[in-house]
């Protein structure tokens, strides 16, 4: 029972639907297309490297939206518990109705992030639970007529992630395995510069996935993202409702030695 209410609970919060008042915001709706790579680099039984580009498009892959760099170092505490620190460098690009920066230009973002995620099982349901901590500097033109930024605004970001995956055949994800995934991710900005974006940000995704063998699996399907902008027009806050397709290509080499 105590399993079945925790599926529920999980699966809720999977599906929430964050209310806003309608007549106190703008809304921009965009199609997005996100393809994205993920690499680990297992170099003993404790330690790996972790590399990602996400290429991110704004009308589904015509134009761009999003350039994501991202390598951490991860630290393997137990079976459940994976820890990961790391550097992010992003390029963001004027897109949709209400571009995110005010002048219309596209801005360079540096991170430093801390991640922490716990895994389990219950039945033939993998479940994992992603704590992500994100130091944020965000470049920003102080005049018009700038090229490129001169200033960097320091931000704080807390997110998390749950994730739902179950085998399509059998009891657990091997080799030659379909697959099903549901995950939400909030993020939630604080501290000192937050303006708007204490919600920041809300993604949504059903995935269908394929693992080939333990150095390669692909999986994709639907995505929607809810984005606070950090900025008002006209005295409203502006909320972009984003939805697609994303594409995930992700591979695991294991470097480590063999007895």
């Amino acid at each position: 029972m105590k399993n079945k209410v925790t599926l529920l609970a999980m699966f809720a919060l999977l599906t929430v639907n964050i209310a806003f008042s309608q007549n106190t915001r703008l809304e921009d709706a965009n199609q997005i297309g996100w393809i994205n790579y993920f690499g680990t680099f297992k170099l003993d039984s404790k330690f790996g490297i972790h590399t990602e580009y996400q290429l991110r498009r704004d009308n589904y892959v015509t134009d761009k939206q999003q350039g994501l760099l991202r390598v951490g170092l991860n630290y393997q505490a137990n079976p459940k518990l994976q820890l990961r620190l790391g550097y992010a460098a992003i390029e963001t690009y004027p897109y949709g109705d209400i571009p995110i920066n005010g002048m219309g230009k596209d801005f360079t973002e540096h991170r430093i992030y801390q991640m922490a995620t716990v895994s389990d099982k219950i039945s033939n349901v993998d479940i994992s639970h992603r704590f992500m901590l994100e130091q944020r500097w965000i470049g920003r033109y102080t005049r018009a007529e700038l090229t490129t930024e001169d200033d960097f605004l320091f931000l704080n970001r807390l997110r998390y992630m749950v994730r739902l995956q179950v085998p399509l055949k059998g009891k657990s994800i091997q080799s030659k395995t379909p697959y099903v995934a549901l995950y939400n991710e909030i993020f939630i900005g604080f501290g000192p510069n937050v303006n708007e974006n204490i919600f920041d940000q809300n993604r949504l995704g059903a995935l269908l996935g394929y693992k080939f063998n333990d150095t390669f699996r692909i999986e994709g399907g639907f995505l929607n993202q809810i984005v606070q902008l950090g900025r008002e027009v006209n005295n409203r806050n502006v909320f972009q409702n984003n939805s697609g397709f994303i594409i995930n290509s992700i591979f695991n080499f294991d470097l480590s030695k063999k007895k």
